[in-house]
């Protein structure tokens, strides 16, 4: 089989792909009735978006267990632990008689999701080769955004027929189930690429005999050009495995920087989301308008992803993450001097879009660097931790802007997530490597840049 990138990243779809649109598509189903399900139970608007938000810190507080587990057991069984521990807090959702016990669904439900979106970042990380990885990352990004972009409107569809918010849980329950089929009893990439290199080193030995001396320098020096880093290990040689907080010590250094940075990328994509239709609301436009307004930018940010990664895999990780970071942090800033301008309406659908254009753009550079920065041969507990940190700007970013609304304006809310985002971009423009430089080494940062 030819090793092109379509083959292998084809070879990925049972295992990686299919698996991440289907947890996307339940997951995308049953967030938006969440809180319906909640009020219906007896909580107040308050309580019913805290209850929403557990999946947010679920996802929060799940990362660093999943990198740990992921260390231990593999990417795969990783996958299928968490599928199944998700049908029982799916179980839970279809249960509760209370609204703590809603919560306690939704907060395992967003720990078996870092579980395994970490769990397919560290597969992905050690499978695939360098030199077409982002546009791999990508496509999962992507695959993730086709999901939660169909499920909402698979779950109103269900709630249409059916007149009843579990149905959409139900779908939940059905994805998951076909998820973990997949993944448990779906081809294997790495096996098929070990019976691949043992096939063609059986035509190699057929076509031209040699000594046992060439056979051992051709199995030493043939390089199949992918990054299989899990191998072959002998008996007895297992090798020694970092914990997650010695991981998180020795890359302090990224972690503090480059970490930092993509944190203050994940807080501008997350306040998008509250802030473009706040900015509506407080316009008086009407729903359907401001439905449309952030559909079209959706679209544009969907369409985008796989672009993102072409531009990285050929140009370098730079010339994504920085115009994506500039159009955001710009778009924002623009976007609050306009709310008492005469076509204020016209402004926020063209800053709305520009903000889609980066948000595009950006598909799939968090993994990018993460996988990057990772070791090589273990990199779960440093993408747990990675991971943290950027889904803790992306939890916090609502809240900031939030506090800020509360205590000046939303015009000065908007505008300190676009300084957000022009912080972040001279952060990634810092330590960002150069195309062709190699990622940051263990404990070290990115090589200074004049």
């Amino acid at each position: 089989m030819s090793r092109s990138p379509r083959n292998i990243l084809l070879r990925f779809a049972p295992m990686i792909y299919g698996p991440t649109v289907l947890f996307a598509l339940g997951e995308g189903a049953v967030i938006p009735l969440v809180p319906v399900i909640a009020a219906q139970l007896g909580a107040d608007l308050a309580t019913s978006g805290l209850v929403a938000s557990a999946l947010v810190i679920g996802q929060l507080c799940g990362n660093i267990p999943a990198g740990y587990l992921v260390a231990r057991v593999g990417e795969r069984f990783t996958m299928v632990i968490a599928g199944a521990l998700a049908l029982v807090g799916v179980a839970a959702l279809l249960l509760a008689s209370s609204v703590g016990m809603l919560a306690v669904a939704m907060f395992v439900i967003g720990m078996c999701a870092a579980a395994f979106g970490l769990a397919r970042h560290a597969f992905m990380t050690t499978k695939v080769p360098l030199h077409f990885r982002a546009r791999a990352l990508a496509l999962l990004g992507g695959s993730f955004r086709l999901g939660m972009f169909i499920g909402p409107f698979l779950g109103a569809l269900l709630l249409g027929l059916t007149g009843s918010e579990l149905s959409a849980v139900w779908c939940f329950g059905v994805c998951l189930v076909a998820c973990v089929l997949l993944v448990g009893l779906g081809p294997d990439p790495e096996t098929q690429v070990a019976l691949e290199e043992q096939q063609a080193a059986q035509r190699h030995r057929d076509a031209a005999p040699a000594d046992s001396d060439t056979l051992a320098a051709h199995a030493v020096t043939s390089d199949t050009g992918e990054a299989i880093t899990s191998g072959i290990v002998l008996p007895g040689a297992r090798p020694k495995r970092a914990g997650v907080f010695r991981t998180m010590v020795e890359y302090r250094s990224v972690l503090l920087r480059l970490g930092v940075a993509a944190a203050s990328l994940s807080a501008v994509r997350s306040a998008r989301q509250v802030v473009l239709p706040l900015w509506g609301v407080s316009l008086m436009l009407d729903a359907q308008t401001i439905s449309l307004v952030v559909g079209i930018a959706g679209a544009i940010d969907f369409a985008l992803f796989y672009a993102s990664g072409q531009v990285m895999d050929r140009f370098g990780r730079l010339w994504a993450a920085l115009p994506a970071m500039l159009l955001m942090g710009v778009g924002f800033i623009a976007l609050s001097f306009t709310h008492d301008l005469p076509e204020a309406a016209m402004w926020f659908a063209m800053f709305a879009a520009v903000i889609g254009v980066g948000n595009g753009l950006s598909s799939g550079i968090l993994m990018t660097l993460g996988a990057d920065s990772a070791p090589k041969h273990d990199p779960a507990a440093f993408l747990g931790s990675w991971r943290t940190l950027t889904d803790a700007g992306g939890s916090l970013a609502p809240v900031l802007f939030s506090g800020i609304a509360f205590v000046a304006s939303i015009s000065v809310a908007t505008g300190a997530m676009g300084v957000i985002g022009l912080l972040g971009a001279l952060g990634f423009l810092r330590w960002v490597p150069r195309a062709g430089d190699q990622a940051p080494p263990i404990g070290e940062s990115a090589p200074p840049r004049g």
